[in-house]
């Protein structure tokens, strides 16, 4: 073969090589863990992402706390979506994100819900008697020990003054959706969860709101995670920063924050 001829066919196996590389690159799933409560806006935003030109994200939804745990644990996640700045602070503390790409991306709302068809409107005020208006029946709140809905809502109880008369009654849930469908299936006559929420469930209606300084601010942070090397990860992450990715996060109820750590 001619000298010519051999380098032809070796800077067309070199193109070869970094066309299918770059191919790869770009069919890369970002795989993201996100707080059970961006469940329908995340997958909208995520669709339009990947019809854009995006990767494909596969996302898994939990608890923040057993999503934090997971990563921890060595879990393969490019990126950490969080409902609250406890369990992002969690793993920065333990170098596990790429602190630089931290942004608090939404805030949102907490209420009380009951079954479309149950619970009349209450006013959430100090001493609420939250306990009557169970009947007898159990409060449904994410696990307020670790999940930060029902974290939040438990703050929220102790800072009305009415916990205690309450916590023997709290059917803890392992994510705040979870705690939805206790009450939309009229397991529970009453629920603590995320206003977002209480809209993606026809099975319940919002009876109450609580004053946002009753609990501390609901922020919704994400970051990349400290192995992601996907850069299909990171292109993500940037468009829920984006004016098309906040009018689904808007649609939804949330609100949108976008902004970086401390801002």
């Amino acid at each position: 073969m001619r000298a010519t001829t051999k380098f032809r066919v070796a800077v067309a196996t070199i193109a070869l090589t970094v066309l299918v590389s770059l191919h790869a690159a770009c069919a890369q799933d970002a795989v993201v863990f996100a707080a059970a409560s961006l469940t329908n806006a995340l997958d909208e935003a995520a669709r339009l992402f990947e019809r854009q030109g995006g990767a494909h994200a596969k996302i898994s939804y939990a608890a923040s706390s057993a999503l934090a745990k997971q990563i921890e644990n060595g879990a393969p996640a490019d990126l950490f979506i969080s409902a609250d700045l406890d369990w992002m602070d969690y793993l920065e503390q333990q170098h596990l994100i790429q602190t630089s790409t931290r942004e608090n991306l939404l805030g949102n709302r907490l209420v009380l819900v009951a079954p479309t068809d149950g619970g009349s409107r209450v006013e959430i005020k100090p001493g609420v008697d939250l306990a009557g208006l169970l009947g007898g029946g159990r409060l449904a709140i994410a696990d307020p020990d670790t999940v930060p809905a029902g974290k939040y809502g438990k703050a929220a109880l102790e800072k009305l003054g009415v916990w205690n008369a309450v916590k023997g009654a709290v059917a803890p849930a392992e994510n705040v959706r979870a705690a939805l469908a206790f009450v939309s299936r009229h397991e529970t006559p009453l629920g603590i969860v995320y206003a977002t929420d209480a809209a993606a469930d026809p099975g319940v209606k919002v009876v109450g709101v609580f004053p946002d300084d009753t609990h501390p601010p609901i922020v919704y942070p994400a970051a990349l995670t400290a192995d992601s090397k996907n850069p299909g990860a990171a292109r993500l992450l940037q468009f829920l920063g984006s004016p098309a990715a906040k009018a689904i996060f808007e649609k939804y109820g949330f609100t949108v924050l976008a902004g970086r750590k401390g801002a």
